[in-house]
């Protein structure tokens, strides 16, 4: 699993160490890279081992093939996404299309999401992780009250 934030930054040649721990559950899977795409609802960067991505497509391809919805979830993702592989040193090299997307200029934190983690630029994420901790207590504050009312 991805687990926990760690802060890496870009080198002089563009490239970004991914933390050992993802690394490691991605050579589990059988990976040695990482499948990338800009995020729909954030200004982030979404990586995901190569099987969540052919779920994705698969999901996609079961769509109705007339049905406009088919193309643009294929154009938003899997035309968006890239494949990076590490190098002999565990890095990546980020396009700068994805950088800008995540308005990341140097560092950048790598937050877990469980089978996925996203890239994000940190002054951007802290005020995600605001928003998320302060709307995470609302929704856990309804589900307590839900319970109660359906027992």
């Amino acid at each position: 699993m991805f687990l926990s934030t760690f802060e890496n930054k870009l080198d002089k040649k563009g490239r970004v160490s991914v933390p050992a721990s993802y690394r490691s559950y991605l050579s589990n899977l059988g990976y040695n890279g990482v499948i990338c795409y800009p995020s729909f609802n954030n200004n982030c960067i979404e990586a995901w081992p190569q099987d969540r991505i052919e779920k994705i497509s698969n999901a996609i391809d079961s769509l109705n093939p007339f049905e406009e919805k088919k193309d643009y979830f294929a154009t938003s993702i899997l035309s968006e996404s890239i494949s990076l592989q590490f190098d002999g040193e565990g890095r990546i090299s980020i396009t700068d299309k994805l950088l800008k997307h995540a308005k990341i200029k140097s560092s950048m934190l790598f937050v877990g999401q469980g089978k996925t983690f996203q890239i994000w630029e940190p002054t951007n994420y802290e005020k995600f992780k605001a928003t998320a901790k302060r709307k995470s207590n609302v929704y856990r504050d309804s589900l307590k009250w839900e319970q109660k009312f359906n027992k």
